[in-house]
């Protein structure tokens, strides 16, 4: 009798050590661990490889468990009948619920939540011989899990989709939370990244309507002026029309022809010194381009839509700016174009992007079908509204209140009353 209440405290040890197992391991931070196993931690290490296959892991975890928790209910049965006749069967099912349940599931559980990464660099190396000495069964069990769930026109594989991993980096950086300016900003950061994937050059390009081009065909000099008095670096070159880019003159090179020449402009030849322009669809993704960018080791691409006329340029400034924010003057956090009113409403120029508004301010606006606020307007009202004219869309308030020919120029925008900052007024 002693030696069976002896066995039945080790099973329930051991029962205890593979639920809290199961919970640490499976609750452990991996950056942590990948961090430890960069430091030499061979425990860490140990972990991440626990990791590589999971589900032999769990199996495994599974199977111990559930052989220790049976085995020890057989011997309290056996046990509590030879003391108390049939009813030994209601005390045993009783006593032995409470025990698992305290001592080898909430317990260690509770427990191993709680420390989840020091009891996990513990319990791999008691772990890691259980597993391989119960492979054969936990693998016979997995394939016989895997025809019944084919049977059942199931999937039996697990979700490490790209787009699953994307949504757990979302929410991870949701959590991320707080109203300072530096959690504001790393939150943004975060998030830009992850939007790499899923917003097309067009959206962050700057128009040909905006950009500086110079006549090819324009005497030397008169185009090293130009290229003297813009504050850009690369300019594209046309002839003939505006659309026929023939190429991208950089001012460094112009500056070192020039020294080569002894300073005489006239004598340049600028055609010589020019790069061939780069052209790029429309639709290419922002980390597409990131890539290109590098592998090309350029900064500088021009923008086609699809009959080939030009849109704009893009340029490698621009898709770091989409990450870190406007670059151009540290001190300045608020969206070029938007400026804010005392009464709580917004001046903003229709050209602004709708990212950039929703990055600055929290905002949800969609930006789907539209990359601009006037293409927003345009998008819902489906006309090209008139000066006065007012919208309701999505909460907000959008007054017209510039246009130039058929352009939405400026617009006020009045967000929706925060509940709870109007609460506090009150």
């Amino acid at each position: 009798m002693l030696e069976t209440g002896l066995a039945i405290f080790v099973l329930l040890v051991l029962s205890g050590f593979f639920s809290g197992a199961e919970t640490a391991l499976t609750a452990v931070s991996k950056h942590v661990m990948h961090q430890l196993e960069q430091t030499g931690d061979k425990r860490a290490a140990l972990v991440n490889t626990l990791h590589e296959d999971k589900e032999r892991l769990i199996g495994a975890i599974l199977l111990g468990n559930n052989l220790v928790n049976i085995l020890a209910s057989a011997l309290a049965t056996s046990l509590l009948i030879n003391l108390f006749g049939d009813h030994g069967v209601i005390y045993a099912t009783i006593a032995m619920t409470l025990l698992v349940l305290i001592f080898s599931e909430i317990l260690p559980k509770t427990y191993a939540i709680r420390n989840a990464n020091k009891m996990a660099l513990a319990v791999a190396p008691i772990i890691s011989p259980v597993i391989n000495v119960l492979a054969p069964i936990t693998l016979a069990i997995s394939a016989i899990v895997r025809q019944i769930l084919r049977a059942l026109g199931a999937s039996n594989s697990a979700d490490e989709s790209r787009e699953a991993a994307e949504e757990e980096l979302r929410g991870a950086i949701e959590l991320h939370d707080g109203d300072e300016p530096s959690v504001k900003q790393e939150r943004d950061m975060l998030r830009s990244v992850l939007e790499l994937t899923e917003v097309q050059v067009e959206e962050i390009m700057t128009h040909r309507r905006s950009v500086v081009a110079i006549d090819a065909d324009l005497p030397s000099k008169d185009i090293v002026n130009q290229v003297l008095e813009s504050a850009y670096t690369r300019i594209p070159l046309w002839r003939d029309n505006p659309e026929n880019i023939v190429g991208v003159l950089h001012a460094k090179a112009l500056l070192r022809e020039m020294m080569r020449l002894g300073g005489d402009a006239k004598t340049v030849d600028i055609m010589s010194i020019t790069s061939t322009p780069w052209f790029i669809p429309e639709q290419t993704m922002l980390l597409d381009q990131l890539q290109a960018f590098r592998n090309r080791r350029e900064h500088f691409a021009l923008v086609i839509d699809e009959y080939g006329s030009n849109m704009g340029v893009v340029t490698l400034e621009d898709i770091i700016e989409e990450i870190v924010g406007d670059i151009d003057d540290e001190h300045d956090l608020e969206v070029v174009g938007v400026t804010p009113q005392s009464d709580g409403s917004y001046l903003i120029d229709g050209s602004v992007t709708l990212r950039d508004i929703n990055r600055e301010f929290e905002w949800d606006l969609p930006d789907e079908e539209a990359a601009t606020i006037a293409g927003l307007i345009l998008h819902e009202s489906r006309r090209i509204p008139e000066v006065g004219q007012s919208f309701m869309f999505h909460d907000f308030r959008f007054d017209v209140v510039g246009r130039q020919n058929n352009q939405i120029t400026r617009i006020r925008v009045i967000p929706p009353v925060d509940p709870d900052a109007e609460q506090s007024e009150n």
